[in-house]
Parts: C-alpha cells; structure tokens; sequence
C-alpha cells in the first residue's frame, strides 16, 4: 500500500518535480532497499513488516516466476539444486574459479566452453546475473508498492573490492531488472554518506564494515559535503561467518566429535553456533544443546569470555588490515576523527570493544548497521535524480588496483596508480620499438607488481597503420579513462595519421576476491624482489635495442670500418650478448656504455655519409 505524505498547505511538492530514487544494498546474505521521503532516508518494508530480504531466489518451473526471499530461504534445505543463495559470491566470475572454491557447493553447474557460469534449476539453466536480477525484481516490486509508482533511478552498492568484471555484472543484473543504474557506490562510501549527512562531519573517517563474510576498511576524508576515499583494504575470506565456524569447532571439541559430519549436521551446528553468538550480545552466557546423532547429545555452556577468546584472533586480523589502510592513506591513527561501523558482525561486543581500543575512541553505531549501507545508497540515489539542486555532495571513489600497459620485456607501466580517485582520465605517449613497425598490441594489465606475469590481464586489442618510421620515431598516446562505477575504457591514437583503436573493459569473468587481496599482499613481500627484476629486464631490453641497432648498420655500412675496427666491435658485442642472459643489471648497464664507446667512431661516420648522400647535387648555400 503506497503511502501518503502530508504537507503544509501551499508547500506540497509537485508530482513533476519529485522524481522516485532508491538506494539497494545488495548483499551476500541479505540485501535491503530504501528511499528519502521527506527528507529522510529509511529503508522499506515488505507487507509482513521485513526490511531485509534474504538473497536467496528458488526456481520451481520454467513457466513460474522465481521465489525471493524468506519462502525461498525455508526450502534450501529441501531443495538444495534449485534455492540459489549467496550468488554475490558468483557474480563475475568464472566457472572453474567457483568450482574451486565452492567444491562443496550443492548446485549443479553446467558444463560449458563459455566462462560465464550456468546453475541448472527447475526453471532451466541460470546465470549468477539472473539470480542476482530476480532479487533486484523483488526490491524493484517493494519499493514501488510502497512509492506508488515507477523508480527514476537506482544507486546500487558494491564491495570496494568488486573488480571491473563483478562491477559489471552488477550494472548488467540491475539492467535485467528493468532498472535504470544511475551508479555503483562502494559500500563503505555509501555509509560515510549516511553518517556523513546525519552529522556533518568533516576530517577523516574510518569505515570497519564487517559482514558475514567479508571485511573491508576504507579510509575517507570529508570536507564541505566531499567525500575522497584515500584509501582501501580488506580481507575477502573474513566475516561473521568466520566467528560461527569457530563456535561450532569449539562445539565439537567439547562433545569429542572428531569424524566428519554430514553436510545437514553441520548446516545445524553453524545455525545453533550462530545463535549462540547473537544471543551472547545480550547475555552473559547461553546454554547450548547439540543431538549430533542418535547417541551422541551435547550440552553446555558458553559464556562471553569464552567467546571472546574464540573470536580475537580473527578481530586482530581486520585491525592489522586497518593499520595498513592507514598507512597507504598517510595518516595516523590519531588523526581518525570518526570510526563508523558497518555491516551485521559489528553487533559483536568485542569487536566494539577492540576497534575503540585501536582508534582510542567509541566506534559510530547510531544507525543500524545492517541498514547504513542501503541509507547511504538512498541519499545518494536521490542527489542523483536532481531532488535536490543544490547538494554538493561529490563522492570520490578509489580504484583498487593500478592499471597500466605491457611494455617490452614483460614489463608493466602503470598509467593509473592503485587508490587513485575516481572518475578519472590519464593518457601516455608510447613509441615504436623497431624500424617500420606499422602496427602495435596494446595489452592492458591490473595490479601491484613490475612484471606482466604477476598481474592480471584485462584485455588487449590492435593499433594499425601506424606510419613507417625509425625505432621511436612514431608517437602513440594511450588514453586510460575509468568511469564513476569503476569501469575502464582504453584508447590508442597514432598522433600523426590519427589512427585509432579502443577497448571498453567488461570482461565476463573476473579476478576472485582473495585473489586482489593476495595481489596486494604479494606487491608489498616481493617488492624489493620485484624492483630488481624490472631494473634487469630494463637493462635487456636496452640490451636488445643497442644490438639490433648495430647490427642493422653493420649490414648496411660495414664497409666503413676497418678490420681492427671490427673486431674491437664484435669482441664489445659478444660480451654484451653474454652478459644479457645473467641478473646483473649493472653489468649489463656497464657492457652497453662499452659497446656505445667501441662505435663512437663509427656512428660518426654513417653519419658523416648520410650528410655527404643528402647533399649531393646540391649547393651548399640551397641550405642556408
């Protein structure tokens, strides 16, 4: 039932000029939708009075609508191949990657060449986009039951971590749902925002959002209804879900259970582990009964210290995270004016109580953290629309990883570093690296480290007709532009004939969560490592650009050298060939200034013949 607003007489706002926003969290285990109204941000309810919506989506027939939500939920259990939970996992993806990592995944994939994943339902086969579709349908129907009438516009959420791929596959399921996407904000961001406008803050914020089963920190700095994330981090393999799993271990410790249990025990003992800690929220402790078989009956208590003690290993993991955000963002702990908490795990007492202790100041838990992220959607979504004029709220985003270029000898060079603000735009002139190259492969990497091996391939494409010309004669520039929601485009320009040629990167699968946070990880262990091994391949591929050069004039004036001359050269030559192969790049560096030195005399000369064949015939006052 839609509902009414009343308004002062004369002060009623015309229907023309509000146009319908929401902001969506969508959410592993529970996504929400909310709106302003009035001026206030809130998310909806369904009929029954829920505000979170389970992601979880049951096909039952091909003719049938698919089930969403609560109902959905209740048959996972019963009907395991066709309720489809957690899809957030899945989403830009490929199928060998969530076969990985979800070997004991109850749905049956398809097998197939392409890389986008397929589930086989009742309903027929299943991409993650069109599961992820189905729930955005559902808070789609909820919010215009409760607006009364079609959405202008919709923000939607995603993790700071989402790579170009999972962004998306985002954009693609809002658009199956017959929305229309005005931005994908990073959920941290989003809740800056709720906090942010609430209570006008200004200065450095941290947002700690811990969820069921990921973490991410992002570092922000707000001034004058500006937000700039300076930085981000995360561990993609940290959650709640993670404090469930080490109840239920300290459960089966206690009854004795060594052997593996089945698939539906352990299902049990999550749920009763997972009860437990909510309910240690409130209580000092909870008496726990456990039937693992017929004759085998646990029961016990656990107490708040004894959850505690389970729990504070994995709260330290997030503060070393938070320690490095902190330091990619160049600041102190001291200088964190706001701590804003976000995400279900947050309720924890403990993890209140170490965040304060970290940050030396209570945590922001004014709202519900399980609803701040959907809020901040909200206020966003509704700037968006032009409800209102005259917001300057500016959300600045951040990539997560740098992107850059494949250059000779496997190297990468960065175009856009990592935490760089976003939208943004950055070009570089490129040249040709051999005589009368008419054509160039433009290869697009993402990551942290020097060579091309160690990082992620985004795409390439072809720059033809390219004119003709000595080795690093022809100026190429490469424009790199990532847009609000994180996608990136790449053009390459031949400067003097214009040629052109572009690439959008949307890939249909992508780079796995903890594969990003191993990238990062693996930047920072080998970076030393890595310094070295670019200074080497630098040197190589100088080494090949000297060699080729000389060899090429040798064929074409060798005649200009005397056979001492020669020698001299071939013996500078061979020992830069053989020198080329180690790891010394100071050597290799020293072998080429010989060889440079070995023909001096002879790149004068070819040059002196080159004057000589360019004047021939001619005056030499034609030239002055």
């Amino acid at each position: 039932m839609a509902l009414l607003q009343i308004s002062e007489p004369g002060q009623s706002t015309k229907p023309h000029e509000r146009r319908l926003a929401v902001g969506i969290d969508l959410g592993t285990t529970n996504s929400l939708v909310a709106t302003v109204r009035s001026g206030q941000a809130d998310t909806l309810a369904d009929e029954q009075g829920n505000h979170l919506l389970p992601s979880v989506v049951r096909y039952t027939d091909v003719d049938v609508s698919p089930i969403v939500g609560q109902d959905a939920k209740q048959h996972a259990a019963s009907d395991p191949l066709n309720t489809i939970s957690s899809v957030k996992r899945f989403m830009g993806r490929a199928v060998k990657e969530i076969k990985h990592f979800g070997s004991q995944l109850p749905y049956d994939f398809v097998d197939t060449e392409t890389k986008v994943p397929r589930i086989k339902t009742a309903a027929g086969e299943k991409s993650p986009i069109e599961v992820s579709a189905a729930i955005l349908t559902a808070l789609k129907q909820r919010a215009e039951q409760s607006l009364g009438d079609e959405l202008t516009g919709v923000v939607i959420t995603v993790p700071a971590y989402f790579d170009d791929a999972q962004r998306q596959a985002t954009k693609d399921a809002g658009k199956l749902a017959g929305l229309n996407v005005l931005r994908l904000l990073n959920e941290p961001t989003a809740a800056a925002v709720a906090y942010g406008l609430d209570k006008s803050a200004e200065g450095i914020i941290a947002v700690y959002d811990l969820g069921g089963g990921t973490f991410d920190i992002s570092i922000l700095r707000l001034n004058k209804g500006v937000f700039e994330v300076m930085s981000t981090g995360g561990d993609t393999a940290l959650g709640g879900d993670d404090f469930d799993q080490a109840i239920a271990q300290w459960i089966m410790q206690q009854a004795g259970i060594t052997e593996n249990i089945s698939q539906n025990k352990i299902r049990h003992l999550l749920k009763i582990a997972c009860d437990a800690k909510e309910s240690l929220t409130e209580n000092e402790s909870v008496d726990l009964s456990v039937e693992f078989n017929d004759s085998n009956t646990w029961s016990g208590t656990i107490n708040r210290e004894i959850l505690n003690s389970l729990i504070d290993p994995l709260i330290q993991k997030t503060i070393v995270t938070c320690r490095r955000a902190l330091r990619d963002a160049q600041v102190n702990v001291e200088d964190v004016q706001t701590v804003v908490m976000v995400g279900g795990s947050t309720r924890n007492l403990r993890v209140r109580e170490k965040l304060g202790e970290f940050f030396a100041q209570p945590p922001m838990v004014d709202i519900d953290p399980d609803k701040v992220v959907a809020i901040g959607a909200a206020l966003q979504a509704d700037v968006l629309v032009g409800n209102k004029p005259d917001d300057e709220m500016l959300l600045l985003d951040v990539i997560p990883l740098s992107l850059g270029l494949e250059t000779m000898g496997n190297l990468v060079e960065k175009i856009i570093p990592r935490n760089t603000t976003i939208p943004v735009s950055r070009a570089q002139d490129f040249t040709t690296f051999k005589d009368g190259q008419t054509a160039m492969t433009v290869h697009v990497v993402q990551g942290e480290r020097e060579l091309v091996s160690d990082c992620r391939s985004l795409g390439q494409f072809a720059l033809h007709d390219i004119p003709a010309m000595v080795a690093g004669a022809a100026r190429i520039r490469v424009m790199f532009q990532v847009d609000a929601d994180g996608l990136l485009s790449v053009t390459a320009t031949e400067e003097t004939t214009h040629a052109e040629a572009s690439i959008q990167i949307k890939p249909s699968y992508g780079l796995t969560d903890t594969e990003i946070e191993t990238m990062l990880r693996d930047s920072i262990t080998h970076a030393k490592g890595d310094v070295e091994a670019r200074n080497i391949r630098e040197q190589q591929v100088e080494a090949d650009r000297v060699i080729d050069a000389l060899q090429i004039a040798l064929q074409k004036d060798g005649d200009l050298l005397e056979e001492q001359e020669v020698n001299s050269i071939e013996v500078a030559l061979l020992e830069l060939n053989k020198v080329r192969e180690g790891d010394d790049h100071r050597l290799i560096k020293t072998s080429i200034e010989k060889l440079n030195e070995a023909t001096t005399e002879f790149a004068a000369r070819r040059m002196n013949k080159s004057i000589k064949q360019a004047l021939a015939g001619h005056q030499v006052d034609e030239f002055e």
